[in-house]
């Protein structure tokens, strides 16, 4: 079942919980009219999405969020994502997985960050317009042995970055996270939201996203989760360039709506398609099969190009 996205961000709002639905109370300020009311089954939440000052909560809206899986996303003074609240998992394996996670071996953590990281530069390659540009990413791909010990993925980044906003007016544009300045800003928000969907996939597939492959600072409680996004990154670079060549670089309602789009993508992995919202559990349950089997065979869900103009978020607010 493809899940939906609800962003609140237009207007004041109250959320509270009625009948196993998220009710969506507008904070009218016209006494002549009322208040506007929207209600939105629980069970077909995936991510809501609230960046507003004046949207508050009731406890047992948050409570009922979470047990029904969805995750939200709040965000902060500069519309960026501040926090996530992420549910707890119910799978039936998950003391067994967790316990997988933990005993994994070096060996088996290097093959699936090399495979991993393979996937992210054939993703890089595949945004680039130019043919000899795009042919030498892949060709990098190609030589990114176990635990990429050579440190490709650096390497493929400062050529892909250079080529993928080429022509942007302005300076040399720099990968910075957290600086705020566009395109940066569209970037740190579209990767904020594949995170928040990864991290709803690993809960639901009983890992524990926490316990990274590569990533492993201390305060991070979503290192796995900061993984296994990484060969989905240009997804949302796809989308910023483009928006960014229209002009549109603040992180404007409609703006947002694109970003947020990206978990309705139509993927696939090889074996099936469908919207990447779904994809990314069958790609967290690739990851429980490989730490279970000690073989590294991660379903890593690519775009199907083609799809990017018919997406977008729902909004709260309507």
């Amino acid at each position: 079942m493809i899940k939906r996205l609800i962003e609140i961000s237009a207007e004041p709002a109250h959320l509270a919980l009625e009948q196993g639905h998220l009710l969506v109370i507008g904070k009218d300020s016209d006494r002549h009219h009322l208040p506007m009311r929207r209600r939105i089954p629980l069970e077909d939440l995936g991510v809501l999405a609230v960046d507003h000052d004046e949207v508050t909560y009731t406890h047992r809206l948050l409570g009922a969020v979470a047990q029904a899986g969805a995750v939200v996303v709040v965000c902060g003074q500069d519309h960026a994502p501040a926090g996530l609240l992420v549910p707890f998992s119910s799978h039936a394996e998950q003391v067994w997985r967790v316990d997988e996670q933990v005993k994994a071996g070096k060996v088996i953590r290097k093959q699936l960050w090399s495979q991993i990281i393979q996937a992210k530069i054939e993703a890089q390659a595949a945004n680039l317009a130019d043919a000899q540009q795009a042919a030498g990413l892949r060709g990098m791909a190609g030589r990114v042995r176990s635990g990429d010990p050579d440190n490709i993925e650096a390497q493929a980044a400062r050529r892909y970055w250079a080529a993928l906003f080429k022509g942007l007016p302005g300076e040399r544009f720099r990968r910075t996270p957290g600086q705020g300045e566009p395109p940066n800003n569209l970037l740190d928000y579209g990767y904020a939201i594949l995170r928040a969907g990864m991290a709803r996939a690993l809960v639901s597939s009983g890992l524990f996203p926490a316990i990274g492959l590569k990533h492993a600072a201390r305060g991070n409680a979503l290192c796995l989760a900061d993984d296994l996004i990484e060969p989905l990154r240009p997804m949302v670079d796809a989308r910023v360039r483009r928006l960014a060549f229209e002009g549109r670089q603040e992180l404007d309602q409609s703006v947002k709506g694109i970003l947020l789009g990206v978990l309705h993508a139509t993927c696939s992995d090889g074996g099936r398609s469908g919207p990447l919202m779904v994809m990314l559990s069958r790609y967290s349950s690739s990851l429980a099969d490989s730490l279970a089997s000690g073989s590294p065979a991660l379903r890593i869900p690519v775009e199907e190009f083609g799809m990017v103009d018919s997406e977008g978020a729902d909004d709260g607010q309507t």
